[in-house]
Parts: structure tokens; C-alpha cells; sequence
């Protein structure tokens, strides 16, 4: 049987633990879009190959939490800003720490190398963006004039120009050899998170909060587009290589933009939740993000997005309806492209004032305390075959053309058809060594990644279809695992092959039909034994499910939840807490009582949907609630009689009692290997302030 061809257009790539502690932000290598650093609470800065679980270096150095990273344009350098203001540049080729910047009085938000020169840009809680030299100390420039923090810069392509964001909904245009503002723009009604330029004209997109991308022309200064339709904030913005159209990043979703007109492309529902950082290469584009310890990467295949057509956005988007002309002619035509330089820019040309140069504080510094600085930061390399691979080649003479990277391959789009066809191939060939095909359970596994990499599946499924264990008809030859291989056994959501489902069970046993094929009749006749039962079992979890949902509306969520709970079917619960997680405003300390009990038995199923939505529970649990209980935990006795803090205490008590159950499940759990062991690590992490309480 031919194996189909591959139709997804996203998926994902992988989802590994960067770091001890949570992640606060993650860069790719816009270059080869093959590099990813990531920084974290842990104050490292570590580097990956992606598609790799494995670090390939891990930067130390700084003393507190890093909240921003970014590669040069190279990838040979990378830079990281820390909660205490300062900034540290390594030479990755090198291993060592290049530079340690200080002069920020506030977090690090942003930071962007220069595409030609020798130069950083940073900016800051504290409203300043600064440039620096990474060859000497001290900054060359101070660029004042925002009045909240900025979010984000970027360089023009020929390296004249820096477009800051910022959270007082502005965008401000700055010339960097004059050292002042061009323009500023004012059309963004919230948080403005992200400024892109286009890669040859004169055009900067930018995108807020307000869930709008605006595109401003550069020569007119003007808006010449508002890109409406995002159903959360923007958070990354990216041109396509040729600049003819942009990729916005949102949660769960990427979209595909043109302007002049104003149109949707295409829109592509990925699972990468809120995504941090967007590349292109292989035409590919790379997706990450990060939740708690972990970091996941998504690929879309660009081939299969449309990137023309597309309707002309009139307040709400329109895709399926044709494309009408423009009524006069705009766009690349009019537009006036940069002029790369022919030399790396230099710090003589710009202007500097005494004032400006250097700030009051923080800058003075003897040479001593920055060689003591620069002796504490270390670069280890974890993987020194991936390390020479990537970083050494550079400096070495090929005679061959240098190799180019793959594009990434997209898993198969379903393989329950072909493992059906694997063994209905195996039961219509007759073998005298062979008198039965093999049971599902114990063909090859299903597993594809490596074992430190985590399951990509996040969001629970609103529908669970795993059915209950009694229903699962047993292989008829089936090898008895250990009493180890029976704790640990889990039943994935996605799988490869389908559960509970043997041909063989469906078909008349290979020894007494070796003669000829089993007619078609007769193979739906075996085949139809069990839908009555299923329809059963289904029709029972609608009428269940219906109960449910009419108690909800005529009630409350907590009642409805009572009403799953006593029907003593775990499907049904977590399909309504499907519902619940998805909505944290329907949580109060009421349903917390409810739901805890339930995710003890959740965390301990054998099924990977079920765990995932007790996890997913537990967090929002831990999330909102958990400073109200320590709290109430906590308070000295009141004075006289009030009813509704004793009531208020008695819940708490009661879910501390939970937590504390939960978290030795939790602790037993992540001492396994592999994807689901690391799972519960992250939970174990998310627990620790319950042991301060306990």
C-alpha cells in the first residue's frame, strides 16, 4: 500500500525544558533561522540548534533573570539584557564573553544589532534607548522622548534609521547619526509590541496590542494601511524575504497580510500559543514560543499558504471573495528603496553631546570591578559536535560549496490508515511461519522524538475520544509487561496507530481461510459486531453531556460540575473542564474544592488527554488562587465571630489538603524518563511555594 503524501500545512516541531527555571524570552537567528537562544530566571543565556533538545551552549554571567536576547546579524554574537539594566555580548565563535554594558537604571526590553556596523540598541523599563559600541564601554548615544517603557527596536536596512515601540502607543522614528527623532506615530489606540521595516522600501509595519497592524510610509510619513483582524495582541511581525507580503504572529494563529489595498492572504491556525519569535528559511517559517521551563517550535510550510488574491479588508476580512484592482496604481513602483553602504558604518560620524554620552550613574566604573565582572561569566559548551558544526566552520577554508541546510519534514498526516493497511496486508498474505498478524500493542512504537522532548499537545482537546478502559477490547496475543512497564504505560492522545483496535479481531483467524480472500460482505459483517455497542456508549455521553450543559445554564458552573462529577465518568469531567480552562473568570475558590479531588484522578490516568487537563487545572489553580490560600493560610486569628472568613479558611484548608496530596502525585511522577516525566518536572517546578506553606 502507498504511503499517502503529508497535506499539513503547521505542526510542531518540538517542545523541550530550556532551563531550571521559567523561561522569560527566546530569539531565533533571523540569518539561517537553524539558531534559537533562549534566556531565563536562571540568569542563562543557552543556545540550540533548532529541531535539537540538546543545549548547545550555556552563557553565564549575569546576577539576575534575563528578559531579553538577540543574535547579530552574523549569528556570531549574541547579546542579553538583564532585570537590573545591564547588557552582556558574547562572541559565540569564540566562547567568551565580549563585553559587559551597563547604564540602564530598569529591565531590558529590547535590544537590536546593527546590520552593518559594530553597534547595539537597547531600550528599557526606564523609557531611554541607548546605542552602544561593543568595542569600547560606555554608550555613544542616549535617544530620549517616550514616556512609558519600550517594547521593541529595530534598524533600517541601511542602518540609518532606529524604529522604537512603546507602551504609550507610539512609534518613534530616530535619526542615528543626528541623534533625534524624525516623526512620531500616533494611530495605535493601546501597546504598541512590535516595529519591522521592510527589507528594500521605504516602509515600517508596526503591531499593538489593539490587535491592529499599522504601515506607515517613511517617505511621506504618513499611514498608508491598517491591517484589522487579529483576535489577540500582535506580537511578532515579519516580512517575507521579497517583501511582498507580512506574517503576523498572534496567539495560536498566523496571518498573512498584503496592503495597497489592505487584504488577508491566508490564516493559518497553529498551536504555538503566544509566539515569541518568527524566522523564514527553506521556505519555512519557524515559530517559538514558551510556557513556564519549556520552549516549543512550530513550522509552517510557506508553499502551501497564499501569498496573493485574498479580499480587500472593509472593517472585517474577507478571503474567499476576488481581489478588485486598486483605483490608481501604489506600491513598489512609487516607492523608493534603501541604499546599502559600502562600508560599516563608524562612530565618528554621529554627533555626540558630553550630556548624552555618558549617564550619571552606573557608567563610571574601575577596571578592576569589570574584570571581576568578566571573570564570573563563563561559556560552556554542552555539545561540542554541534558547537564545531555550527560556529567553527566559519573560520575555516572549504574548497566545497558550504552545505545548505534542509528544510524541516512534516510528519505524516495520518498514520492510523496505514498502520490499518500495514496489517490488513499482513492477514491477506498467507506465510506458513506466521499464523496470525501481530496485535497493535506490540508492533513498533509510536514514539518519533527523542525521549527529553516533550509532548507538543498543550491545549486539551475539548472532546476527549479516548474510551473508557472497559471498553477497550484486549489483543487476543498479547505480551504481559512488567510491573514497571505497567506504572508507566500512558496512552497518547495523538497517536500513530489506533487504540483499542486490532484487525485481526474483526476478520476470521488466518488458519482456516488460507485458501482465498474473505469476501466484502463478510469483512463488514465482522467489521459492524461493535458499532451498535459504540452508539450506545456515545449517545449515553451526549445525554450525559446534555444534562451537564442545561444544569450550567439554569445554574452555575459549579453546579454543573457537581452534576459531571457524580455521574462518576471522567470523560464527562474533563470535557467540561475543557470548557472551564479555557475561561479563567469562571474560577472562584468554590470550584477549586470540586475540580482538586477530580485532578488527583486525572494525573494518575493512564491517558495523556486526561493528564493533560488536570495539568492545565492545576496551573490556573496555582496561577490565581494560590496567593489567596497561602494568605488566608497565614493570617493571625480575627477577633470576634465572622462567618464568611471561618468559610473562607475552611476552603483554603481544604484545598491546601489537596496541593499537598497533589504535589507527592506530582514529585512520583517526574522521576520518569522521557516526555512525560518532564511534563510533570515543570509541574513540580510550579509547586515549589506550596513546600514554604506545607
Amino acid at each position: 500500500m502507498a504511503a499517502a503524501s503529508t497535506t499539513k500545512i503547521s505542526w510542531c516541531l518540538q517542545e523541550f525544558e530550556a532551563h531550571s527555571r521559567t523561561v522569560s524570552c527566546l530569539s531565533l537567528g533571523k540569518s539561517s533561522g537553524r539558531l534559537l537562544a533562549t534566556g531565563g530566571e536562571d540568569c542563562r543565556v543557552n543556545i540550540w540548534a533548532v529541531s535539537k533538545a540538546n543545549c548547545v551552549m550555556s552563557l553565564t554571567g549575569h546576577k539576575n533573570p534575563v528578559e531579553c536576547v538577540q543574535f547579530s546579524v552574523s549569528e556570531e554574537q549574541v547579546a542579553a539584557g538583564s532585570q537590573s539594566g545591564s547588557i552582556r555580548v558574547w562572541d559565540l565563535e569564540a566562547a567568551k564573553l565580549l563585553r559587559t554594558l551597563m547604564g540602564h537604571k530598569a529591565n531590558i526590553t529590547g535590544l537590536g544589532f546593527h546590520p552593518f556596523g559594530n553597534f547595539l540598541a537597547s531600550s528599557s523599563m526606564d523609557t531611554n534607548i541607548k546605542l552602544w559600541d561593543v568595542r569600547r564601554k560606555g554608550y555613544v548615544f542616549r535617544y530620549k522622548g517616550h514616556t512609558e517603557a519600550v517594547r521593541n527596536l529595530a534598524f533600517s536596512p541601511d542602518g540609518k534609521w532606529l524604529a522604537s515601540a512603546s507602551d504609550d502607543c507610539t512609534v518613534k522614528l530616530w535619526d542615528l547619526f543626528q541623534g533625534k527623532t524624525i516623526t512620531e506615530f500616533k494611530s495605535h489606540s493601546a501597546a504598541v509590541n512590535v516595529v519591522q521595516f521592510h527589507p528594500n522600501e521605504y516602509l515600517l509595519a508596526s503591531g499593538s496590542s489593539d490587535r491592529c497592524i499599522k504601515l506607515w510610509d517613511l517617505e511621506k510619513f504618513t499611514m498608508v494601511g491598517s491591517l484589522e483582524g487579529d483576535t489577540s495582541a500582535v506580537r511578532c511581525l515579519l516580512f517575507s524575504p521579497d517583501g511582498s507580503c507580512l506574517y503576523s504572529g498572534a496567539s495560536d494563529s498566523l496571518r498573512v497580510f498584503g496592503w495597497e489595498p489592505d487584504r488577508c492572504f491566508d490564516v493559518v491556525p497553529v498551536g504555538w500559543g503566544k509566539v515569541s519569535d518568527l524566522a523564514v528559511c527553506n521556505q519555512q517559517l519557524i515559530g517559538v514560543s514558551h510556557q513556564l521551563s519549556s520552549v516549543s517550535s512550530y513550522v509552517v510550510d510557506l508553499k502551501r499558504v497564499k501569498k496573493s488574491g485574498g479580499a480587500v479588508i472593509q472593517g472585517i476580512i474577507q478571503d474567499n471573495k476576488p481581489l478588485t484592482d486598486p483605483a490608481e496604481p501604489k506600491g513598489a513602483a512609487l516607492r523608493r528603496n534603501y541604499d546599502r553602504p559600502t562600508t560599516t558604518c563608524s562612530s565618528n560620524r554621529m554627533k555626540r553631546s558630553d550630556t548624552d554620552r555618558r549617564s550619571p550613574d552606573g557608567e563610571r566604573r574601575s577596571q578592576s570591578e569589570d574584570e571581576a565582572e568578566d571573570k564570573q561569566s563563563s561559556a560552556e559548551i554542552h555539545n561540542a559536535e554541534d558547537y564545531r558544526e555550527i560556529f567553527q566552520p566559519k573560520h575555516a577554508i572549504s574548497r566545497t560549496p558550504p552545505r545548505v541546510s534542509e528544510p524541516f519534514p512534516a510528519p505524516p498526516e495520518d498514520e492510523s490508515v496505514l498502520a490499518i493497511g500495514r496489517q490488513l496486508t499482513d492477514m491477506m498474505l498467507p506465510s506458513p511461519d506466521k499464523q496470525q498478524a501481530p496485535p497493535l500493542a506490540t508492533s513498533t512504537p509510536v514514539q518519533r522524538v527523542e525521549p527529553t522532548v516533550v509532548s507538543c499537545a498543550k491545549r486539551p482537546n475539548p472532546m476527549p475520544c479516548n474510551p473508557a478502559p472497559s471498553s477497550q477490547p484486549a489483543p487476543p496475543t498479547q505480551v504481559i509487561p512488567t510491573k514497571s512497564q505497567q506504572q508507566l504505560r500512558v496512552i497518547p492522545s495523538s497517536r500513530n496507530e489506533p487504540l483499542g483496535l486490532n484487525v485481526a479481531d474483526f476478520l476470521p483467524s488466518a488458519a482456516n481461510h488460507r485458501g482465498g480472500a474473505l469476501s466484502d460482505d463478510s469483512a463488514l459483517s465482522q467489521i459492524k459486531k461493535g458499532h451498535d455497542t459504540m452508539c450506545v456508549m456515545l449517545s449515553s455521553r451526549h445525554r450525559n453531556l446534555q444534562t451537564v450543559r442545561s444544569v450550567w445554564a439554569r445554574e452555575d458552573v459549579k453546579s454543573a460540575l457537581d452534576a459531571a462529577v457524580s455521574m462518576n465518568d471522567l470523560s464527562i469531567t474533563v470535557d467540561v473542564l475543557n470548557i472551564v480552562n479555557l475561561q479563567p473568570s469562571l474560577w472562584k475558590l468554590d470550584l477549586c474544592t470540586t475540580v482538586l479531588p477530580q485532578i488527583d484522578k486525572l494525573l494518575q490516568s493512564k491517558y495523556e488527554s486526561y493528564m493533560q487537563t488536570g495539568s492545565t487545572s492545576l496551573k490556573l489553580i496555582m496561577k490565581h488562587f494560590w496567593t489567596l490560600i497561602s494568605e488566608t493560610l497565614k493570617a493571625s486569628p480575627a477577633v470576634g465571630v465572622d462567618i464568611t472568613r471561618e468559610e473562607r479558611h475552611q476552603k483554603c484548608q481544604e484545598c491546601c489538603r489537596h496541593l499537598k496530596n497533589l504535589s507527592n502525585v506530582v514529585k512520583n511522577r517526574a522521576r520518569q524518563v522521557g516526555r512525560h516525566g518532564n511534563a510533570f518536572k515543570e509541574l513540580q517546578l510550579l509547586m515549589v511555594p506550596l513546600d514554604e506553606v506545607l
